[in-house]
């Protein structure tokens, strides 16, 4: 199996790959900074540890969907807006949709419980339950929205 691997001499593996983008989304939403302009900063740096392939894959498809991952979140998370959400659990959203519509190598139920999984490591107490309902309604659904994407 060929995982990229870290200065540190380490490989990464996928919830590494992850958690780092939703670090680089939510430092970008911070800045009021574009995440691929971020990322493309990033890339090459010897400042930073290497950036995966599969990071950078999700950020920029992330990106890329932004707006209609944005519509789903706010349709599907019942009582709240986007703006009244902390900041990493938009990033962890974000990610989990554009995993759940767009990357059709991750089972949906991976998506949703890596989403989670996240939620503990880097959110409240209450993020990992907010994170997998509002996952959860939207991968009820994956397969007709993947079908008019």
């Amino acid at each position: 199996m060929n995982q990229p691997v870290s200065q540190r001499g380490g490989s990464q593996g996928r919830r590494a790959l992850r958690r780092r983008a939703v670090e680089m989304l939510y430092e970008a939403a911070q800045r009021a900074a574009d995440p691929v302009q971020l990322l493309a900063d990033r890339v090459g740096s010897t400042v930073v540890d290497p950036i995966g392939d599969y990071t950078i894959s999700l950020v920029e498809g992330v990106t890329a969907h932004r707006e209609r991952i944005d519509e789903l979140l706010a349709e599907h998370a019942q009582g709240w807006t986007l703006d009244r959400m902390p900041p990493v659990d938009l990033a962890v959203l974000r990610v989990g949709v554009y995993e759940l519509l767009w990357s059709p190598d991750v089972p949906d139920p991976v998506a949703i419980d890596e989403a989670v999984g996240l939620a503990k490591e880097l959110s409240t107490d209450d993020s990992p339950r907010f994170v997998n309902g509002v996952l959860g309604r939207i991968g009820n659904i994956a397969d007709r929205l993947r079908a008019v994407l």
